[in-house]
């Protein structure tokens, strides 16, 4: 089976979204939720990152019609037992800190709660969920590395600034787009979902 030539990827995230486009590049075509005129407020309810991936998979396929597929991200902490984990996007928040999705609280709070760790290894799991042709299918890519005591780099996204994949000098928010691009929890996740439908 092959990737249907338009697909929608369930994301309004403009950085996800050239990511994933950058990725995929001439494969099929890729649109976003406000492309198919898609406003909702998509819940994410579920306690994994599996679960929140096919609820919004589910939810543009049950009421647009397209063949789909959405993502659903988590920093994962040693020292902080796998949080923020699920709840990455909304750490502050969960808090009482901040707002949902303030990517510099979510720094903030991540790194007090770190305060004095001697283990700061870390990894950042990305869940795929694809609906195609009927059929449901879910794929992870992850990337280990360790989180720093102060943020570095003015690219990338999210918790990028604090996170320095395992083996590399930079963080993810100070390298160049297409290197991590081409090493991305996100990528791997792509990777593994084209392969699959490649066999």
């Amino acid at each position: 089976m092959k990737l249907p030539e338009t697909i929608v990827f369930a994301t309004n995230n403009a950085h996800k979204l050239q990511e994933v486009r950058d990725i995929l590049k001439d494969r099929c075509r890729v649109l976003s939720l406000s492309e198919i005129n898609c406003h909702d407020d998509i819940p994410e309810t579920a306690s994994t990152l599996e679960g929140n991936a096919l609820l919004k998979a589910r939810w543009v396929k049950e009421h647009y019609g397209y063949d789909c597929f959405a993502d659903d991200t988590g920093l994962e902490v040693e020292a902080l037992d796998g949080a923020p984990g699920v709840k990455s996007a909304r750490y502050a928040a969960c808090c009482g800190e901040s707002t949902d999705h303030d990517s510099k609280a979510n720094m903030r709070v991540l790194l007090r709660n770190l305060t004095g760790a001697t283990d700061r290894s870390a990894r950042f799991r990305t869940v795929i969920a694809l609906i195609s042709d009927g059929k449901e299918y879910t794929f992870e890519g992850k990337v280990n590395g360790e989180i720093l005591e102060t943020a570095a780099g003015s690219d990338g996204f999210g918790y990028d600034p604090v996170f320095r994949p395992e083996g590399e000098k930079l963080t993810f928010a100070e390298m160049a787009p297409e290197k991590k691009n081409a090493m991305s929890h996100r990528r791997r996740a792509l990777d593994a979902m084209l392969a699959s439908l490649e066999d």
